[in-house]
C-alpha cells in the first residue's frame, strides 16, 4: 500500500511537472484570444458548439507543445534565470526526453484533432504558429536579436486568426486586424518585463533591448509602440467591424495605458514597470472581451 501511494504521489508530481512546461496562464491567454476570434466570426448566432470545443482543444494541446519545446531549447538560460530557474526542467524534475517526448505527443494530438474536427487550414495555421514560436523565434531570434519581441510577436498575434478559421475555413481581412492588435500589443507588453528583468537577461546572455539599448530607449519604444498600439485598436471601429461599445472600451483602456507607458517614461521604477506588465495582460484581455461585447450589443 505504501509504494502505490509513493507511486501515485509521484505519477501526480510528474503530471504537474508536465502542466507547468504548458505555461498554463500564457496559453489561457492564447486560447481566450482564439475563442474570441470563433464569436466574432460569426456574424450572427453562435459557432457550432463542436467546432468550437475541437478547436479550442486542438489550439491548447498545440501551444501547450509549443511552450514545451520553448522550455527544452532554452533549459540553460533558464536556470541563469531567477524567473525561471524553477521550471521543471532546470531542476531536474523533468528530463530532455520525457519533454521531447510529451511535447511530441500533446502537439500531435492537438494538430490531428483540428485537421480531423475543424478543418485542414486550421491545423496548417496552428503548426505554422507552432514552428514560428518553438523554433524561429525561440532558435533564431531570441538569442541573436533586441528586435526579437518585434519579429517574433507574429505568431503571438496568430490566436484570433486561428479561432477564426476554425469556424470560416478562411481568413479575412478582420480577422488580420485581430492580429495586427495583438502584434503591436506585443513589444510594450514584453519590454515592460524586461524593463525590470534587465539583469536577469543580461545573466542570462540575450540581447534583450533594455540590455542592449539600455532603459531610456526602451521605455522610449514601449511609449511609442502604445501610440502605434491605441491607433491599430480603433482599425475596427473605422472599418465597422465594430461599433461604439467598442469604440468606447478601446479609448478608455488606451488611455490607460498610454499612462502607465509616460509614467514609465518619466519617473521610471521597477515597481511602475511591474504594474505596467500586468496591466498590460488586462488591457488586451478586456479589449477583446469589448470586442466579442460589442458584437452581440452592438448599437
Amino acid at each position: 500500500m505504501k509504494t502505490l501511494t509513493l507511486d501515485h504521489n509521484d505519477m501526480r508530481r510528474r503530471m504537474r511537472h508536465f502542466y507547468v512546461m504548458t505555461k498554463p496562464r500564457v496559453n489561457s491567454l492564447i486560447v481566450f484570444c482564439a475563442i474570441i476570434g470563433m464569436f466574432l466570426a460569426v456574424p450572427a448566432g453562435l459557432p457550432p458548439a463542436g467546432v468550437v470545443l475541437a478547436a479550442t482543444l486542438g489550439i491548447a494541446c498545440v501551444a501547450g507543445a509549443a511552450a514545451a519545446i520553448n522550455c527544452l531549447i532554452e533549459q540553460q538560460i533558464d536556470a541563469r534565470m531567477a524567473r525561471t530557474r524553477a521550471r521543471p526542467l532546470p531542476r531536474g524534475e523533468l528530463g530532455a526526453s520525457d519533454t521531447l517526448i510529451f511535447s511530441a505527443l500533446l502537439g500531435a494530438t492537438g494538430l490531428w484533432v483540428l485537421y480531423a474536427l475543424v478543418n485542414p487550414l486550421t491545423m496548417w495555421l496552428t503548426f505554422a504558429t507552432f514552428v514560428g514560436y518553438a523554433v524561429i523565434y525561440t532558435v533564431f531570434l531570441k538569442p541573436r536579436t533586441p528586435q526579437n519581441i518585434v519579429i517574433g510577436g507574429a505568431s503571438g498575434a496568430m490566436p484570433p486568426v486561428l479561432g477564426w478559421a476554425a469556424v470560416t475555413g478562411e481568413v479575412s481581412a478582420d480577422a488580420l486586424l485581430l492580429f495586427l492588435i495583438i502584434f503591436a500589443w506585443t513589444p510594450p507588453h514584453f519590454w515592460a518585463l524586461a524593463l525590470y528583468r534587465t539583469a536577469d537577461y543580461a545573466r542570462a546572455g540575450l540581447p534583450m533591448l533594455p540590455v542592449t539599448h539600455g532603459s531610456k530607449y526602451t521605455r522610449l519604444s514601449v511609449l511609442l509602440y502604445t501610440f502605434i498600439l491605441l491607433a491599430v485598436t480603433l482599425l475596427p471601429f473605422a472599418t465597422r467591424m465594430s461599433g461604439l461599445i467598442y469604440l468606447f472600451a478601446a479609448l478608455a483602456l488606451g488611455a490607460v495605458f498610454l499612462r502607465y507607458a509616460w509614467r514609465l517614461y518619466v519617473d521610471y521604477s521597477d515597481k511602475l514597470s511591474q504594474q505596467t506588465f500586468r496591466y498590460s495582460i488586462i488591457y488586451l484581455s478586456s479589449l477583446f472581451a469589448a470586442l466579442l461585447v460589442d458584437h452581440y450589443l452592438r448599437f
